[in-house]
């Protein structure tokens, strides 16, 4: 199918109502989402000369990465490039980069998801700065059943002050998690007075040595998480100069936080263990766990964090900044009207929870899945990439390539495809590593 055609195709039928199965087969399949799962689904799409529609929120693709740009991952660039987009890439004059090297993440936007957007293959069908609202059924709301599976899905996109309906034959959903962050409430409800401190804490991963360096030196800066990221937090804080670092961690005990060390298979990974470990050792850090914070207040220009630790009442105080490392949470609002098996615990699509549940996996112990545990009760619509985990960090970014290959095979009508498993992974899985100082979670 030609460029031309598919475009034309979903200009002519993105506000009217499909006449005929073979007309609404023409539809496009509508992608949330311009990150690397996504990119990847529009490849799968594009290689079987289907229709679709990439919907991204940014100004460019890889926009909620770009944010996380300085951090380097635990995974070499053979896991982190999706086969068919590579096939793809290979037929342009694209460089490849080194497969044994670990990239950052500003890399794996500039050298692979930009290029692999600016194919002409693609590149027609991205809107982007464009916001997806809403999504229903044709004509229907949820509680309808009549004919539901035959009629097309609507979503009504945001974009430059403007409202659009388009009509899609599925919906692919990888709009991640990034945006969606927990508080540091260790309820993990969302309080007032939180959100009105909202200039004194930051979410996610700073890039510390650089563009925000001003913001934590010669501070006294509070580090809230037990993962990869308030880990590698801490490790770029400390190299700062006068700078005074807290660590409120909810478990038990600090030497939970520190992994294999030397025993870990991915040498990286232990590495950044160890190095917490001895500067937690060296006394530069002042550590508070479990601690559970329940509110935190402002006075004379400082902050002070209230809370319990082993159910009696503890505070910390003058505090200048704080930093959450808590994890992200996935965003249903805009799906009220779709039908979703959702877990109650893990937020995950719920054939998913007893495979990636964070109390029993790790990333390298989630064994491969695809279109069949991600099916949703309506027809054609599937959450994918880090937002089908829900609230689990266990998400390995080739499992995400895995699941819309797989998507995508069924939806073109190759079953036998669908449920064939093509998921290559070293056995520890693939994270995030401190290498250069940097690091993530999976």
């Amino acid at each position: 199918m030609t460029n031309e055609k598919m475009n034309f195709n979903i200009l002519t039928n993105c506000c009217s109502s499909p006449k005929s199965t073979m007309e609404a087969s023409t539809l496009p399949t509508v992608i949330i989402g311009g990150g690397p799962v996504g990119l990847a689904a529009a490849a799968h799409l594009a290689a079987k000369n289907e229709p679709f529609l990439v919907i991204e929120v940014g100004p460019t693709v890889g926009h909620n990465i770009l944010k996380w740009g300085h951090v380097r991952l635990f995974s070499p660039w053979q896991y982190n490039i999706d086969k068919v987009a590579l096939k793809l890439l290979e037929e342009s004059t694209w460089k490849a980069p080194v497969m044994k090297r670990l990239p950052f993440g500003k890399d794996l936007v500039e050298d692979y998801l930009i290029p692999l957007a600016n194919m002409p293959q693609i590149k027609p069908f991205i809107k982007f700065n464009a916001k997806v609202v809403a999504i229903s059924k044709q004509g229907l709301d949820k509680m309808k059943d009549a004919n539901r599976d035959q009629q097309s899905f609507i979503l009504y996109i945001e974009q430059d002050s403007n409202t659009e309906r388009i009509e899609a034959k599925a919906v692919i959903d990888a709009s991640g998690t990034w945006a969606q962050p927990n508080p540091v409430n260790a309820d993990n409800v969302w309080t007032k007075g939180e959100e009105l401190l909202s200039a004194h804490i930051t979410y996610g991963i700073p890039n510390i040595k650089g563009t925000e360096r001003t913001k934590f030196e010669q501070k006294r800066v509070a580090v809230v998480g037990g993962g990869h990221s308030a880990i590698n937090t801490i490790l770029e804080l400390a190299e700062l100069d006068g700078t005074e670092i807290v660590w409120i961690l909810r478990k038990n005990r600090v030497e939970e936080v520190y992994g294999g060390e030397a025993r870990d298979a991915l040498p990286a990974r232990g590495q950044l263990g160890s190095r917490i470990h001895q500067l937690v050792d060296s006394g530069k850090i002042s550590v508070h766990t479990p601690f559970l914070i329940n509110e935190i207040v402002r006075d004379n220009g400082k902050l002070t964090i209230h809370g319990t630790m082993r159910n009696e009442k503890y505070s910390i105080d003058t505090i200048d900044e704080i930093i959450s490392n808590t994890g992200s949470r996935p965003d249903f609002n805009f799906l009220r009207e779709i039908r979703l098996d959702i877990d109650a615990a893990t937020e995950s699509v719920s054939a998913l929870a007893p495979l990636i549940d964070p109390n029993i996996h790790s990333c390298g112990t989630v064994r491969p899945h695809g279109e069949d545990e991600l099916r949703q009760p309506e027809k054609n619509f599937y959450i994918v990439g880090v937002k089908s985990y829900g609230r689990a960090p266990t998400f390995l970014m080739a499992t995400g390539y895995e699941q819309v290959r797989s998507i995508v095979a069924h939806l073109t009508g190759d079953q036998e495809a669908a449920k064939r498993v093509e998921l290559d992974l070293p056995e520890t899985g693939v994270c995030s590593t401190n290498i250069g100082g940097k690091s993530s979670c999976c």
